[in-house]
C-alpha cells in the first residue's frame, strides 16, 4: 500500500470530480432480492444515484449505491469503489462504464453491442470446414471434444475456473466452454446444452424447477460444484474418461521349436522347449523367424505328450500348433502374450 501511495504521489495522478462518471467494472453477480448487482471503481467524474450508466452491452439507471461497509451511499467520487444497483444485465469484470446524458442513446449503444456479439457468436457456429482444416486434423489424428456450458455466482468465478478447465485440453481431447454467464441454471442453458450435448456445469449457484425438468427429460447432465478443485478433478476424470484406453502387451512365455510333426487330418505340429515363462493355450501367440514376427495369432492345440493342457511351464517340452498356420521351422520362437487394458490420463 505506501508503494502504491508513493507512487500515485510521484505519477502526480488527478481526477475531476466535477465530471461525468467513469471507471472499471470489478465484479458482477445476480442477487435474489436486488438483481444484477456490479462493483465499479470510479476512474473519473462522481458517480451519482440516479445517473445513466453504460458498460458493454448492458446499461440502466442506478438504482442505490453500497460503499464498502454496505451503508447506502449517494454520490461515488473519484477512486471511490461502490456497488450499484439497476443494470439490466450482469456485466463483464474489467469492461468499463460510462454515464451518458439519456436513456435513449445508452439503449442504442447497448443494442449495437449486442447485435456484435451476436453476429460474432453465429460466424463462430456457421464456419464452414476447408481442405486446409481437414489436413491438419488428419494429421493430428481425431481430436475428442468436450463442451460444456458454465454457469457461477460472480464473473470472477467464470474467468478463475473457465481458466482452470480450459488449461486441461490436450491434443487427444478438447474442453470448450461454449457459453458462461453469472447467475442460476435456466432453462435456456438447458436447451442450449441438448442442443450442443454438453454438460452443464454450476459453481456456487443452484438449476430453477423447470431447468431441472427439462434436464431430467432431455438427458443433460447438470453438475453442481462448491470447491473449485472437486469440479476440476470432476472434468479432468470426465475427459480422461472419453480417451481411448491405451493395450498394453504382457509377456507370458517364449518357447523354441525343436522339431517338426506332419500329422494327417492336424497339420503341423511343432516340438518345443519352453525357453522362459509359461505357455497358456488361451495365449496370442507371435512366431518369431530370424528377429521377425512372421505370424500373429493363437494356438490350436497345446499337448504334453498325448495329453492336452492348458499351461506349460519353464523347462518343459510340449508340442504347439497353430490355429491357421503350418509355416513352421526348427529354430523359429514362439512368444505368447496377453493384453491388458489401462486407462489414460491427462
Amino acid at each position: 500500500l505506501e508503494m502504491l501511495l508513493l507512487e500515485a504521489e510521484l505519477l502526480e495522478l488527478k481526477a475531476n470530480p466535477h465530471l461525468k462518471a467513469r471507471g472499471v467494472i470489478i465484479e458482477g453477480h445476480l442477487s435474489r432480492g436486488k438483481g444484477p448487482v456490479a462493483t465499479v471503481l470510479v476512474k473519473n467524474g462522481t458517480l451519482r444515484v440516479g445517473d445513466m450508466l453504460l458498460t458493454g452491452a448492458y446499461y440502466g439507471r442506478i438504482r442505490g449505491m453500497l460503499d464498502y461497509k454496505g451503508d447506502r451511499v449517494t454520490e461515488a467520487p473519484p477512486s471511490k469503489p461502490v456497488e450499484i444497483m439497476g443494470l439490466e444485465g450482469i456485466p463483464q469484470a474489467g469492461d468499463e462504464f460510462f454515464v451518458v446524458k439519456d436513456e435513449k442513446k445508452a439503449r442504442t449503444l447497448a443494442a449495437l453491442k449486442q447485435d456484435q456479439k451476436r453476429v460474432a457468436r453465429m460466424a463462430g457456429q456457421q464456419k464452414r470446414i476447408t481442405l486446409e482444416d481437414l489436413y491438419t486434423q488428419a494429421k493430428e489424428g481425431k481430436v475428442k471434444e468436450l463442451k460444456i456450458i458454465f454457469k457461477a455466482d460472480v464473473q470472477g468465478s467464470i474467468e478463475a475456473l473457465g481458466k482452470s478447465l480450459e488449461s486441461l485440453s490436450t491434443d487427444q481431447i478438447k474442453l470448450t466452454i461454449i457459453h458462461s454467464t453469472a447467475g442460476n441454471i435456466n432453462e435456456s442453458d438447458v436447451i442450449l446444452a441438448a442442443a450442443s450435448n454438453a454438460v452443464i456445469i454450476g459453481f456456487s449457484v443452484k438449476a430453477d424447477d423447470r431447468a431441472r425438468e427439462i434436464a431430467e427429460k432431455e438427458k443433460v447432465e447438470i453438475k453442481l460444484y462448491n470447491i473449485i478443485y472437486e469440479a476440476i478433478a470432476d472434468v479432468r476424470a470426465a475427459m480422461e474418461g472419453m480417451l481411448e484406453p491405451i493395450t498394453k502387451e504382457i509377456f507370458l512365455g517364449r518357447a523354441t521349436v525343436k522339431q517338426i510333426f506332419r500329422v494327417s487330418k492336424i497339420g503341423v505340429i511343432a516340438g518345443c522347449y519352453i525357453q522362459k515363462g509359461t505357455i497358456t493355450r488361451q495365449a496370442k501367440i507371435k512366431l518369431v523367424r530370424d528377429k521377425q514376427v512372421i505370424f500373429e495369432g493363437k494356438i490350436s492345440s497345446l499337448k504334453r505328450f498325448k495329453d492336452d493342457v492348458r499351461e506349460v511351464a519353464e523347462n518343459f517340452e510340449c508340442g504347439i500348433s497353430l490355429v491357421g498356420h503350418d509355416d513352421i521351422k526348427e529354430g523359429d520362437l514362439i512368444e505368447a502374450y496377453g493384453t491388458e487394458t489401462i486407462a489414460r490420463r491427462l
